[in-house]
């Protein structure tokens, strides 16, 4: 009888973890690394408009001053780390300024990234190995400074991982990308079950993004003779902010940005050889622009790129948002919208059947 009572108990702990509740962003202390451009420039804004204290976390100092500055003459709240997310004591440094400086956080979104375009077997070791160490273990140490510290304070806390389209289905041209992504995604989902197994009150996120207007291309570093840029259908870093937000206020396994993100993943589980050979047809064209490359030196992978700017260059059709984003946030509203314009459907069958 008393196994039971303790089997029911194990029960209930851990279903409680999919009702955490969360802080209203305006409650919250928010870290995000990669901020001083793109997605993470995006969100931090966004955030701090919303009410949140900000700890920004970049190697670009310049900019991350100037960013804190900006926020700071709205009269939020916010202060800044340099850092790189890929040695664990620069990620440590920015956990404890966070709670030297506001006592706690609450939301620790891992974002910072870097990718390397060109054929695997072309791109050095070197060079593989330092982009894990930003992609890949810069996530790594996030995700346990980020853990100790709400272990520590006993109370609900946000882990929110910036994975990738290409961590969902391989790819050609941004092979090691895609592989470090991987990688993130199978630890998220890991620590996931381990962190709930424990009963540790943390609530965590993976965000698969499309493909998103960043300086991403121009940070990133080519192996290619023309220069790396996104042609196609594209999607605002709002639409990434928006998805990481949500999930900083709503406990939610996994948001895809873009039906793009979630058709690929999905394209690639059940049309394996299909998805192959789409992949090696549309993104050789699809990942580069008609001028030469920029030079090794000029890309981010070994030191800051430049920074404040959110979008990047491209050539295609930026959404102005993600529909799918806006049906996970509503989705009464979505459920009753898609019933409506099916009840319309039905009638306008009856009437033509008559």
């Amino acid at each position: 009888m008393e196994r039971l009572k303790m089997h029911q108990t194990d029960r209930k702990k851990a279903s409680s973890m999919k009702d955490l509740h969360l802080k209203k962003l305006k409650d919250q202390v928010v870290v995000i690394t990669g901020a001083s451009s793109g997605i993470g420039l995006v969100t931090a804004r966004m955030a701090a408009e919303k009410g949140a204290k900000v700890v920004v976390a970049a190697r670009n100092e310049d900019a991350l001053q100037k960013l804190v500055e900006e926020l700071k003459g709205k009269g939020h709240s916010a202060i800044y780390v340099k850092a790189d997310v890929g040695k664990e004591e620069d990620i440590n440094a920015i956990a404890e300024t966070a709670i030297r400086e506001f006592g706690r956080f609450d939301t620790w979104v891992n974002n910072a990234g870097i990718s390397i375009f060109g054929h695997s077997m072309d791109v050095s070791t070197e060079d593989m190995r330092r982009m894990f160490e930003t992609d890949f273990w810069g996530v790594v140490y996030g995700s346990k400074a980020a853990v100790e510290h709400y272990k520590n304070r006993k109370v609900p806390g946000v882990l929110i991982n910036v994975g990738a389209l290409f961590g969902d289905r391989g790819t050609t041209i941004q092979s090691t990308y895609a592989a470090a992504k991987f990688a993130v995604h199978g630890w998220t989902e890991s620590i996931r079950m381990e962190l709930e197994k424990e009963h540790i009150p943390v609530s965590v996120t993976l965000v698969h993004p499309g493909r998103i207007d960043t300086p991403y291309n121009e940070h990133a570093m080519s192996y290619m003779d023309k220069q790396p840029g996104h042609r196609g259908m594209i999607y605002p870093p709002e639409a990434v902010a928006e998805a990481i937000l949500y999930a900083a206020e709503n406990p939610k396994r996994d948001l895809f940005v873009g039906s793009q993100a979630k058709i690929f993943m999905m394209l690639g589980r059940a049309f394996p050889r299909f998805t192959d050979k789409l992949v090696e047809k549309v993104m050789y064209p699809t990942q580069h622009l008609d001028r030469p490359s920029n030079s090794p030196e000029e890309s981010g992978l070994y030191h800051a790129g430049y920074g404040l700017h959110e979008r990047g260059t491209k050539e295609g059709w930026v959404r102005s948002n993600s529909y799918y984003v806006k049906a996970v946030k509503h989705p009464t509203l979505t459920a009753a919208a898609i019933a409506g314009a099916g009840a319309l459907l039905l009638m306008a069958a009856k009437k033509k059947c008559k």
